[in-house]
Parts: C-alpha cells; structure tokens; sequence
C-alpha cells in the first residue's frame, strides 16, 4: 500500500494506493468519517459486481450504507441523473450528517461530487474509482460536473473528497477497450511531467497491456503523486492546474461531436493530445521528431492517434466555440514546448485548428 495526502485550502485528504482494498481493513479503520451512515452511488454496471462487497466491508466495520444505482454511460451524466439522485438519498433518509461513496467509473466520480457539493448545501463524499481512468484521473483533485447538450462539464463545482482509495483489484474486471482508455491519462500525465517517468513508458508497454501489477501500481502511484502537486499549487484551476488540460479541450469536442460513447472519452483524450501536438508544431513550439515520439507512444499503448470516421466540422466548431476557455474565437490550449515542458492559455485561431484536422479526423460536412 502507498498513500500520501492531498492538502489544499482548509483541508488534507488521503489518497491510498493499494493492489487490493479487500484483503485488508488497515486503510478503512484509519479514516475518520463524518457518521456511521452513507449512501453508495454506482451504475448498473459496477453495482453488481462491488456495491454488496463494499456494503460488506464497512459493515464489518458497524457502518450502515445504502446503495443507489443509475444507468451507466456518458449520456448519463446530466442533471436529470442528479436529480433521481437527489430524490434517492431523501428516500434513503440521507441527512447533512450522512457522507456519499462514489463507487464507479469518471461518470461516476464526477456525478457524485456534483451532488455531494449541491445536497443540503455540501455532504462529505468519498472515492472508489473502479475505471483506470478514473483512478488516475478523475478522482483526485475535485472538479465535478454534469453535461449539458452544448458540451461536456459545463455544469459543476469544485469540491473536494475527504478521501481517495485506489484498489488495483478493481481493475481486474474491467473490460479491454476500458482498461487500455485510461493509458491515455497516465500518458498524458507522463508527456507533462517528462524525465524518468516518460522514460518508464516505452520500454514497459508489453508488461502495461498484460497488466502486471508491479508496473502499474508503480505507473498509477506516479500519476496521481504527480496531479497531487499541481492540484495543490493551484486548486481552483487559476494557472498551472490548467496544463492537465493537456489534449481534452479537442478531445472533449470530438467526443460530443462523435456522440458520447462512440469515441470513449480516453481515446478521444489520446486524439485530443496528438492535435495538441501537431498544432504545437503548426507554431514552431516542437520539432517533428516530438511529435513523431509521442505518436508511438499512443500507438503502442493501443490508442488511437485519428479519429477513423468523418466528423461534423460545423459541430466540431460549434462546440470549441462554446468550451469554457474560448474567448473571442481563439482557443485557449495547452501545448508542448517538449516533454517536461507544458505551456497553457496559448492563444490559438481557429484557422490553425482547421489546419490539422485533416491529419487528425475524416472531415466530415461544412
């Protein structure tokens, strides 16, 4: 097991990194939670296969939880959702006293701190990322959000967990394509920080896609030890934390356009970032053998680097216009100056973006 705490304004949570959470009750008897009383969010699909053992777990600890499950998917993570939710922890008697555990994937680590943060003003919750990309992505650091129809995460809070628990046994049911996505944050992470952690990715592909857990529990302590610094210097996304937005303004675009669940939000990450790249060279930031590296990595690591269908450019356009960092028709992104080396808020024309699309996606009609 590893841990380390995550200290931000007013408060440290723990973030425990372990290669199973049930052979041993050490972790759950040093936390403090606010009651003996929680309510467990999950989906149709996690549900089934861990909501009784984690209701088993904290029972043998005198905890009484309930469990409220909601369809999984992207489409999913709307207000609608929330509010079944919301109806849900009324009926279960889920009071101001009572803490939330996010037992799920991005969806629902992300649901379940939008409602966390909103349910009588703010309950405490906790996370269980049970999706690699969740794991090292969206659990940690307290961004939380619902969807609207014009685009992803338009609607949310920063709130931060009491705390984060890590199993790698989860993993072990997670299906292929699932599993592999969520390289694409480890990755992404790794083209930031640069260095050792870089350098670990390449010469251990075989061993990542057989998913030996020596190297990735060593891969997921990394990144999330390296989102644990940024998250602190900069919690409410005002400078720095910026550059873990590495590839996802794009990405997040093709994955609206594309019609959530078609592109998977860490392929459309891992397409995101290889337009970040070739617009970074479009601008003299990188040479062609930066952007040539970074493309084997995602290759070998089973990630798509173009999106193989046409794309409505009119939607495509539609929605960078309406992300949040758009200001007057340029796009704020973060680029590569080179591996180690992130720049964020870059200014971009909309031209250059149009620029790249033909390497990056089939252009679909104007």
């Amino acid at each position: 097991m590893r841990d380390f705490l995550v200290r931000v304004e007013n408060k440290a949570y723990p973030v425990i990194v372990c290669s199973s959470l049930f052979s041993s009750h050490e972790w759950l008897k040093q936390i403090q939670f606010p009651s003996r009383k929680g309510v467990i969010i999950t989906n149709t699909t996690v549900g089934p296969l861990y909501a009784e053992k984690v209701k088993k777990l904290f029972a043998e600890e005198k905890f009484d939880l309930s469990v409220v499950v909601v369809p999984d998917g992207e489409e999913y993570k709307e207000l609608a959702t929330a509010a079944e939710i919301y109806h849900e922890l009324l009926r279960v008697e889920c009071d101001r006293t009572s803490f939330l555990i996010a037992l799920g994937g991005g969806v629902i680590t992300d649901i379940t701190g939008f409602v966390a943060s909103t349910y009588m003003r703010g309950i405490p919750y906790f996370q269980f990322p049970t999706s690699l990309l969740a794991q090292v992505d969206s659990s940690i650091g307290g961004k939380t959000g619902v969807n609207l129809s014009e685009g992803k995460n338009l609607v949310g809070t920063f709130y931060q967990p009491e705390g984060v628990f890590i199993g790698l046994d989860f993993l072990e049911t997670l299906p292929e394509r699932e599993y592999v996505e969520g390289w694409s944050e480890i990755a992404k992470a790794a083209f930031l920080r640069g260095g050792d952690f870089l350098a670990l990715l390449s010469p251990n592909v075989h061993s990542i896609l057989a998913r030996d857990p020596v190297i990735l529990e060593e891969l997921v302590f990394r990144s999330v030890h390296f989102k644990k610094g940024i998250v602190e210097e900069d919690e409410k996304e005002k400078g720095i934390r910026g550059i873990l937005n590495y590839g996802h303004t794009l990405g997040h675009a093709l994955e609206k356009t594309s019609g959530y669940g078609v592109l998977r939000h860490g392929e459309a990450i891992s397409v995101g970032m290889m337009g970040a790249i070739l617009i970074a060279e479009k601008m003299g930031y990188v040479s062609g053998d930066t952007v040539e590296m970074q493309k084997e990595i995602l290759e070998k690591l089973g990630l798509p680097v173009t999106v193989p269908y046409a794309v409505d450019r009119e939607q495509l356009v539609q929605t960078l216009l309406k992300d949040k960092k758009t200001v007057a028709r340029s796009i704020r992104l973060v680029l590569l100056k080179d591996f180690g080396d992130p720049i964020y808020g870059v200014p971009v024309e909309f031209e250059t973006v149009f620029a790249i699309l033909p390497a990056l996606i089939e252009e679909g009609p104007s």
